[in-house]
């Protein structure tokens, strides 16, 4: 898959699709996408929590169902469209599994975030003065 040219919310779909099966094991967790430049570096799922009682690890219930799933990666791509003048940072989607419901509920964390050494270049000339604007 070529990044360069897919479209973020092609690339955020894609991130569920190859999630689906961890998605579908974890009753509540951490979705993270890393972006720089509209592209996706890197991904992965937090899973939280496991319970221990007594140093013995309970059994925390079932994960996402395939609808739940498929709404949820829904979710993340039209969560896209409030997503404003930014193409570096980390998106978050926070997510748990009410099991006795047979409910879920997701938030949405965007960040932003950009590295300075990037920009020295654009601001500095070359003995380090700073440049006037032009």
């Amino acid at each position: 898959m070529e990044l360069d040219s897919v479209s973020l919310a092609r690339q955020v779909d894609f991130v569920f699709r190859q999630l689906e099966g961890e998605l579908m094991n974890a009753t509540a967790g951490t979705v993270l996408i890393h972006v720089r430049n509209n592209a996706v570096g890197k991904f992965g799922l937090r899973h939280h929590p496991i319970e221990s009682k007594n140093g013995k690890i309970e059994s925390s219930g079932e994960g996402m169902s395939t609808l739940q799933v498929q709404a949820f990666r829904q979710m993340a791509i039209d969560a896209l469209k409030l997503r404003r003048d930014w193409t570096h940072g980390e998106i978050l989607y926070d997510f748990s599994v009410r099991p006795s419901s047979n409910s879920w509920s997701a938030s949405i964390l965007y960040e932003s975030n950009y590295n300075m050494a990037n920009w020295n270049s654009r601001y500095y000339g070359r003995q380090g003065g700073l440049r006037e604007s032009q």
